[in-house]
């Protein structure tokens, strides 16, 4: 590949791509072309993941049923049918270019826990050194509401996140993203580059959804799009019925280059209609397909490891309430921890070790919360109190803590490795 760079790639397929949502029946011409896809790419020597949505889809086209019931142990039923099927069809369809694949089950349970996180890290990541193809779900059969990650546009990004990923492709039923939908709209015209996703898309409306069999729209793509980019990660939004057209836009990005100094001054400084303008002349006259590339955040405001962990892995339950200069002192660059005084309120209940909500408030002259004030959520911590604790010693100094619980568990609410915020609050 002479000085071409190798990428680590994960491919996200959703349940409408591998699935008719009329029939219920496997597109297998679609899986077909996927794995000579990802084979390409990998003897290319690209590492690449594949998060594959249709668990669900394909159990109910085995079982016959032309619906989605809405008991939960009947969905969690159709997934164990359903999961075993698509995870054999993958098995058989890759195995007949020699490339060996490992499938993996998670649930947000799965990385609540700092170890778990970084295990199914490692694991992964073991798995890519080893030439093997991970498949990534989510565990249907086990999880319930309260711990899913939402849809499987969301655990690709997490899943990119995880190990680090140069590029998260997420396929869809459009070839790009377009200001409004073009199959309602024929004056809906293209958005080729998002150069910076947390300033926003005026003028796009993103409100479509998706189909009968999935769980995602362009919304939730663009969810998945905004955690990715945080976390450092390129990310892709293309049509999915050509899978080749895959091996096209790689090929493009080995050229293209994101990351160079040149490119990064290039985006950051260009109007967003000659931008638009001249990347549709570029793939047009490269021969690129055309796709939306959603440009990670610079290294300075990517989310380290833990900090993804924190906002994006865990489930949270309540919320602390800080005054605006304890927001400012944690947001700063050399952090430190989150002490009692700067604590306003508190809301639900908690334990200790358990990830909550951080907003921020006004305080009264009294030391109360302004109730006439709008909280802001600004990011999340794991408090080293439960909520109740947090009560008593909110507001105090930190040599007051052991006077009024008569013990202590250190000086801070929460220490710096617990605190997160997104990337755009911090310097």
């Amino acid at each position: 590949m002479g000085d071409l760079k190798t990428f680590t790639i994960v491919i996200k397929l959703g349940s409408s791509s591998l699935v008719d949502d009329k029939t219920m029946e496997p597109k297998l011409s679609i899986m077909s072309l996927m794995v000579e896809t990802v084979v390409k790419l990998r003897r290319q020597g690209h590492r690449v993941i594949i998060v594959s949505s249709g668990g669900i889809a394909i159990g109910l086209g085995t079982l016959h049923l032309e619906k989605r019931p809405k008991k939960l142990a009947a969905v969690q039923a159709i997934a164990a049918v359903g999961q075993g099927r698509l995870i054999g069809r993958w098995d058989l369809l890759f195995s007949q270019l020699g490339q060996r694949i490992a499938q993996i089950l998670l649930t947000r349970t799965d990385i609540l826990n700092w170890n778990q996180f970084t295990n199914a890290q490692n694991t992964i990541n073991e798995l890519l050194d080893m030439g093997v193809v991970p498949i990534v779900n989510e565990n249907d059969t086990l999880s319930i509401r309260e711990i899913k990650f939402g849809d499987n546009d969301t655990l690709s990004a997490i899943t990119a996140a995880l190990v680090g990923a140069d590029y998260l492709f997420l396929l869809t039923d459009v070839d790009c993203l377009y200001t409004d939908n073009p199959r309602s709209n024929p004056d809906a015209t293209p958005i080729l580059m998002v150069p910076d996703l947390s300033q926003g898309l005026p003028g796009v409306n993103t409100s479509s959804g998706g189909s009968d069999v999935g769980t995602g729209g362009m919304a939730t793509k663009l969810v998945a799009a905004d955690l990715a980019t945080n976390a450092g990660v390129h990310t892709i939004v293309m049509k999915s019925d050509i899978p080749s057209n895959i091996n096209k836009v790689v090929d493009d990005l080995q050229r293209l280059d994101l990351d160079s100094d040149m490119n990064k001054k290039k985006y950051a400084n260009i109007d967003s209609q000659v931008l638009q303008k001249s990347e549709l002349e570029r793939l047009t006259e490269d021969d690129v397909p055309l796709h939306t590339t959603f440009i990670s955040n610079d290294n300075k405001h990517h989310l380290k490891n833990r900090e993804f962990w924190i906002l994006h892995g865990l489930v949270t339950n309540g919320a602390i309430i800080i005054d605006r200069g304890a927001y400012n002192a944690l947001t700063r660059k050399n952090k430190a921890g989150l002490l009692p005084a700067g604590i306003i309120d508190v809301e639900d209940s908690f334990h200790e070790l358990e990830c909550v909500e951080i907003k921020v408030g006004k305080r009264l002259p009294n030391g109360e919360l302004d109730s006439s004030v709008p909280l802001e959520t600004v990011g999340r911590a794991r408090c080293n109190y439960t909520s109740s604790e947090i009560s008593r010693i909110k507001g105090l100094q930190s040599q007051d803590i052991e006077e009024v619980l008569g013990y202590t568990e250190g000086e801070y609410i929460a220490q710096r490795e617990n605190l997160a915020f997104p990337p755009n609050q911090t310097e």
